[in-house]
């Protein structure tokens, strides 16, 4: 196992790929720390904005080009900064249910699932993990 990939990468994925662990890291504590309190507000805020930038950095990712500079991935993005500041909304509103859910689908899908594609062979975690 080595950075080294990872740390010569460009500056998108570099930021993309850190702020995505941070968000992986901060999104654990928050699913399984009290809900409602003012630590989960302030950490929830943090969160958010780990995964806006973790979904904006995507933009300038361009490894996997199937629609002109863009793959199926970036769809997951522009989903992301529509789904943040939704659930911001539904917590603010006291949608709680929706607030959750929105949240949960967001940690599941763009964090895991997503991350999990990111061990593909060829693909810069593989490097990392695995080595070439």
């Amino acid at each position: 196992m080595s950075l080294e990939p990872l740390l010569n990468a460009s500056l998108a994925i570099r930021i993309h790929a850190f702020t995505a662990f941070l968000a992986l890291g901060v999104g654990i504590v928050q699913l399984s720390a009290p809900k409602g309190t003012i630590p989960h507000r302030l950490v929830g805020w943090g969160w958010a904005a780990l995964m806006m930038a973790v979904a904006i950095s995507s933009f300038w990712i361009h490894e996997l080009r199937m629609i002109g500079p863009w793959s199926p991935i970036h769809l997951l993005s522009l989903w992301v900064l529509i789904a943040v500041p939704l659930a911001a909304y539904f917590a603010r509103i006291h949608a709680v249910e929706r607030h959750r859910r929105f949240m949960r689908h967001l940690f599941m899908w763009a964090l895991v699932l997503a991350g999990l594609f990111t061990f593909y062979p060829g693909r810069i975690m593989h490097q990392v993990v695995f080595g070439s």
